[in-house]
């Protein structure tokens, strides 16, 4: 069909114009391969291309979310100036030292100090050892993950927080909409919640009838288990079966593998702190210090800030397990309303600051080009590195992007160990010369370096990162070791499909 001369004329202007808006506005503050896949996308289907660019194509939050993130990131700075960076007898490196400034910079939260009560992985074990700490609970448990399902596994969990409920406990909970909607029991999970007697609360909701309304990109993935402020769970575990409950993956036998940390003492008041921010951006509602179960509480807040008298660094020292071990630690959350991106910036000052050894694991591998340059350089140097990923994962753009990096990092000396298919590798850490260890929510790819809420715990000085070390050796041991002659014998159409791939997850 032939468009008439007027028409032809005003398409041929528009598309020529949206072309060269995009030009001077995608490429800011934005990475150079994914400002070329934007720009690709919109000179070959500008109609397109643009309007799903001015819609998902900022990785940051504005608006009100905004100045609420502004607003608390300004007060944590203001509220722990006067603590020091490292907590009185911890001896990091030069390095570390460094990336420890540069965390508090950026999140306002300093190191503090926190004990190792134990790694749990088994998702069935974690989730009974949690609700025996609810179990414990006299007077709050805070809940936040990004998947959350009351199926026959988590049930455990969630009896202990209805049993919390009922005896008087506040039991506070955060779950992400996007995250938890698509899984079985979606529909009644909101009804036996609230029949729990738990006030809980979707994250970064869609529900444009209710006016809520958030980006579809942007996700809070943390997952944080905080009971009676003096005990929390950080680390990789949805709470939900974990095939999750998907037929397909009943079919293939695949199972999600895990891992999270369990501590005491300080550094929990940090992970407070991370709830409260999250609690108040769904909810309105500010949490005081004695709800937050703080010993000494400090002075309030301003209004409107969502940490009314929670100060970092204020609750009573508490006594330490029998032969218990004290790590030096810091909390680090991440996401759209850091435009900083502190986790990247974590990653690639520890991997920089490496003397002899760097491990990772991570289920979604997708390095942007920092992180490439600087494991490669580290191997380059002499370190040893190595990635730990799953020999196949659950999403196919995102298993054949990550398969795209392969070749640069097998010519650089890194050492890529795939975990067994059909189990979904999960976990997600990292260890740096036996001295420090980094566990939590965040995948090493841009999704959750900037679109996705994450939170990391930093450790050292203590017995974390060898615990870390040890679950090394446990995915080693079952892991096969990918060399460079047996990718080398990867077929070319394989290797098309994951460059296609690799440019596919480029527009995020």
């Amino acid at each position: 069909m032939t468009l008439p001369p007027l028409l032809a004329t005003a398409w041929f202007v528009i598309e020529n114009l949206i072309k060269i808006a995009a030009l001077g506005m995608v490429p800011e503050n934005r990475r150079p391969s994914s400002s070329s896949a934007w720009l690709l996308l919109i000179i070959l289907l500008p109609v397109v291309g643009f309007p799903l660019y001015l819609l998902i194509g900022s990785p940051w939050v504005h608006g009100k979310r905004l100045q609420q993130q502004n607003t608390i990131n300004e007060i944590t700075l203001e509220y722990t100036q006067s603590m020091p960076d490292v907590p009185q007898g911890a001896e990091p490196s030069d390095a570390l030292a460094g990336v420890l400034r540069m965390n508090r910079e950026l999140t306002g939260l300093p190191c503090v100090t926190g004990e190792v009560v134990g790694v749990h992985a088994v998702a069935s074990t974690t989730y009974a050892r949690m609700a025996k700490a609810i179990d414990r609970a006299t007077d709050h448990v805070h809940v936040e993950f990004y998947i959350m399902s009351w199926d026959e596994v988590t049930d455990v969990f969630f009896s202990a927080l209805e049993r919390a409920a009922a005896r008087g406990v506040t039991v506070r909970l955060l779950l992400d909409h996007l995250g938890s909607r698509k899984y079985p029991g979606w529909k009644r999970l909101g009804e036996r919640l609230t029949a729990a007697g738990i006030r809980w609360r979707l994250m970064m909701p869609l529900l444009p009838h209710k006016r809520r309304w958030r980006r579809p990109d942007l996700r809070n993935h943390r997952k944080i288990l905080v009971v009676d402020g003096e005990r929390a769970f950080i680390g990789s575990h949805n709470i939900i079966d974990p095939s999750y409950r998907v037929r397909r993956n009943l079919w293939a036998g695949r199972r999600w593998e895990d891992l999270s940390v369990e501590v005491t003492g300080e550094i929990v008041v940090e992970a407070q702190a991370v709830f409260a921010m999250d609690w108040y951006f769904e909810s309105g509602e500010q949490l005081e210090a004695l709800e937050l179960g703080l010993r000494e509480p400090a002075e309030t807040m301003p209004e409107g800030s969502g940490l009314a008298g929670v100060a970092v660094g204020t609750a009573a020292p508490r006594p330490g397990r029998p032969g218990a071990v004290v790590n030096a630690m810091q909390l680090v959350p991440s996401g759209p309303g850091y435009p900083t991106q502190p986790n990247l910036r974590m990653f690639l000052a520890l991997i920089h600051g490496a003397k002899h050894r760097v491990s990772i694991t991570s289920p979604y591998f997708i390095p942007d080009e920092a992180l490439l340059a600087a494991m490669t350089s580290a191997a380059y140097r002499g370190v040893e590195v190595e990635l730990f990923v799953g020999k196949e994962s659950d999403q196919f753009i995102v298993n054949h992007a990550q398969r795209s990096y392969y070749s640069t990092l097998l010519a650089a000396g890194v050492r890529i160990y795939r975990y067994p298919a059909p189990t979904v590798l999960h976990s997600k850490y990292m260890t740096v010369d036996d001295e420090t260890g980094v566990i939590g929510s965040s995948n090493m790819d841009f999704r959750s370096f900037a679109l996705n809420y994450e939170v990391m715990l930093l450790a050292f000085g203590g017995d974390l990162d060898d615990l870390l070390r040890l679950n090394d050796a446990d995915y080693r041991a079952v892991s096969t070791e990918l060399t460079a002659e047996e990718w080398a014998a990867e077929p070319w159409y394989r290797r098309y499909i994951d460059n296609v791939c690799r440019l596919m997850s480029a527009l995020l």
